[in-house]
């Protein structure tokens, strides 16, 4: 039997006491998640197209289901194989919480964050464990099991040179990640780090054909035959593809065939759709936006620091919310100057497209003048 060599204890643990009930631990864990402020936004974050005015284009929120289905759905083809034991809850939990720290504006977003911050990193996998960990609930955190925060930290789903991936030799230590180089504790992370890549495949490619981005006779002719044209077909495809490959190895990856065909299909959506003109120009006015932002962060809190009232004197909605936020967090933050710039970067990651489009208007445009008279 194949299954993750870290025992429950090390698995179940939380960084608070807690009284277990009638749940399984993995979706309670699941409910936590779900119900917190940071899953919420996700319905307004963007997954490849920024602020879409159509109800049917994918956003983050969307992303994360379809992550959380498609792993617990290879946790159950495995497990029936006879020859694997996983949590399929455990998998579905970190689906559902590997992307809640992404930033707004998608990887173009993130890449704004990061370039403000320099030289400490921003990245959305690292910010997610931050989230679950520090930052949600004012500051107290989810206080999830460390399998899911495990998973959710070594999620990335950018990595397509690996493709037999097997847990790491002894639990992460997770507070000291800072990089994308480590692997998942658990067989579950391992599931959920590909199943991350069939999510995004094909529903950016539809995406992708209803902008006139692309058209389905631009999809590599090979890819077309082999995995499919929709998101359906080739979540099918790609799922039945890894369970079958696995059932009888100790390790998560698809077959050398569709593994090849997944390269060539990353490589075309890269070229056509995330690299498109269209998209180029959209990054250039986010970069701006996100610089300008920060800039604007920083001057405020120049002038007025931890004075939360003052901050009301700039007379923008923006100014207010800013040390709103800032009071709200205080346990995290405890006034300490230096921490500005990670102040910053998550208020800004914490944004919807649409409450960062709102505050650039608030900051770049002036305030009208009242007349009483």
């Amino acid at each position: 039997m194949i299954k993750n060599q870290l025992s429950d204890e090390i698995c179940l643990k939380r960084t608070h006491p807690h009284t277990p009930d009638l749940r399984d631990e993995y979706f309670r864990d699941q409910t936590k998640i779900i119900h917190s402020l940071p899953f919420r936004r996700l319905k307004h974050k963007t997954q490849v197209f920024f602020a879409p005015n159509n109800d049917h284009i994918c956003t983050r929120i969307e992303h994360v289901l379809h992550v959380a289905t498609i792993a617990a759905s290879i946790c159950k083809g495995l497990n029936k194989s006879g020859k694997w034991e996983l949590s399929e809850d455990m998998a579905y939990a970190i689906g559902l919480g590997h992307d809640i720290g992404h930033a707004p504006f998608g990887h173009e977003g993130e890449r704004a964050i990061d370039a403000c911050i320099r030289p400490k990193r921003f990245l959305h996998e690292v910010n997610s464990y931050r989230v679950v960990e520090h930052l949600a609930n004012y500051g107290e955190g989810l206080n999830l099991t460390f399998a899911v925060k495990d998973g959710i930290i070594c999620h990335c789903g950018e990595d397509f040179a690996n493709n037999q991936l097997r847990p790491a030799q002894k639990p992460n230590d997770l507070e000291s990640i800072t990089g994308r180089n480590q692997m998942p504790s658990t067989y579950e992370g391992c599931v959920v780090r590909l199943s991350d890549k069939i999510a995004y495949l094909g529903r950016d490619i539809e995406d992708a054909i209803k902008a006139d981005l692309i058209t389905t006779n631009d999809i590599p002719k090979e890819v077309r035959e082999e995995i499919g044209t929709s998101n359906g077909e080739i979540i099918n495809t790609l799922t039945l593809d890894l369970i079958n490959h696995c059932k009888d190895h100790d390790f998560i990856g698809f077959s050398d065939e569709k593994f090849e065909l997944i390269s060539k299909l990353r490589t075309f959506n890269y070229e056509r759709i995330y690299h498109n003109e269209q998209m180029r120009q959209r990054k250039e006015t986010i970069d701006k936006c996100i610089r300008d932002l920060f800039d604007y962060f920083r001057q405020l809190f120049k002038r007025y620091n931890f004075d939360y009232e003052a901050y009301g004197r700039e007379g923008k909605q923006t100014a207010r919310s800013f040390a709103n936020y800032m009071k709200s967090m205080q346990r995290v933050y405890h006034q300490d100057e230096t921490l500005i710039d990670t102040i910053i970067a998550d208020y800004i990651a914490g944004m919807t497209d649409s409450f960062a489009l709102d505050v650039m208007e608030d900051v770049i445009l002036p305030n009208s003048i009242k007349f009483f008279n």
